[in-house]
């Protein structure tokens, strides 16, 4: 058989090999589309339907029997809220502490338990426990440990330091903070789990060779641990940034805003307007602009994490 022969027959079994395996890539395609197509189907009815129909009632006064056009009017209503500038600053307090807490307690964790050794597992799963509990019976425990009396458990701790009792919820001045230290106990040991999946891939030769080279712990830290962790340190910014300006069940549950408004956040504000105030239509624009708020925030980051890699 000639070389020509032998390529067109080669050529012509490679084209069936290829007819054959395009209805078994369609069959394939098919399946996995419909495996996906009861969550599709949920996220379409009570995700992204939800969002269209807050996007058109944010243009709008929305009454109970039909709605009046407004325009930007509900937009410029929000913006110019002082409670809403209050309520913004408040979140970006409260996302800000909470992300540097929870990112630094989580690295320090993931630090301390981060290893082979076969009781290890045991230690971190009490340390997720926080994570995957309610968070409305999450802080409930809290609001109870919050009690500011002599008798609440909080005050009974920092009594063994010598401090005073501290009002925590009950005050304008700590009210925040004390959400922020809830929050911080709740967000670290998912950091925690991050980091340490991210130690995995850390090359263990390169702290063999610090070693030799007598660097010692801290330097082994900086200059391979930390530089390892940078593109997890990205993702976790990103979500826990995230997650701090979108809180709301801890702040409802824990003080609902109050003392006069010393921990209102976005989310319970416009909770407020839409379904205590009956604002609707302005609910739907605050809505909007933390989503756009939130969207502004995660494209920043990402430019910036890729600014840093190139």
């Amino acid at each position: 058989m000639t070389p020509a022969v032998t390529r067109a027959a080669a050529t012509a079994t490679a084209a069936v090999q290829r007819r054959r395996a395009r209805p078994v890539r369609r069959r394939g395609t098919l399946v996995a589309w419909l495996f996906l197509a009861p969550a599709l189907l949920l996220f379409l009815y009570f995700k992204f339907i939800p969002m269209v129909l807050g996007l058109w009632k944010s243009f709008n006064k929305v009454q109970y029997v039909s709605d009046e056009w407004v325009g930007l009017d509900n937009y410029r209503t929000i913006i110019a809220d002082d409670a809403f500038v209050a309520a913004s600053w408040h979140s970006l307090v409260l996302a800000l502490g909470t992300t540097l807490g929870s990112l630094l307690l989580g690295l320090v964790l993931a630090l301390l338990v981060e290893g082979p050794a076969r009781h290890l597992w045991f230690v971190r799963t009490a340390a997720f426990l926080p994570v995957v509990t309610t968070m409305a019976a999450v802080a409930e425990v809290w609001r109870i440990m919050f009690h500011p009396g002599d008798t609440g458990m909080l005050n009974v701790v920092i009594g063994w330091v010598g401090i005073g009792p501290q009002p925590w919820l009950g005050s304008e001045d700590s009210s925040l903070w004390s959400i922020m230290l809830m929050s911080v106990w709740r967000g670290t040991p998912y950091d925690m789990m991050i980091f340490l999946a991210g130690l995995v891939g850390v090359d263990r030769s390169l702290y063999e060779a610090a070693a030799v080279d007598g660097a010692s712990t801290r330097h082994r830290l900086r200059h391979i641990t930390l530089p390892a962790l940078r593109p997890v340190f990205w993702i976790l910014f990103t979500l826990a940034a995230i997650r701090g300006l979108r809180v709301f069940v801890e702040v409802y549950v824990l003080t609902n805003g109050g003392p006069n408004g010393s921990s209102e956040v976005l989310m319970t504000l416009i909770y407020k307007l839409g379904f205590q105030k009956n604002e609707l239509g302005v609910a739907s624009a605050g809505g909007i602009v933390l989503f756009l708020a939130t969207l502004a925030l995660t494209l920043v980051v990402q430019a910036l994490r890729r600014r840093q890699a190139t």
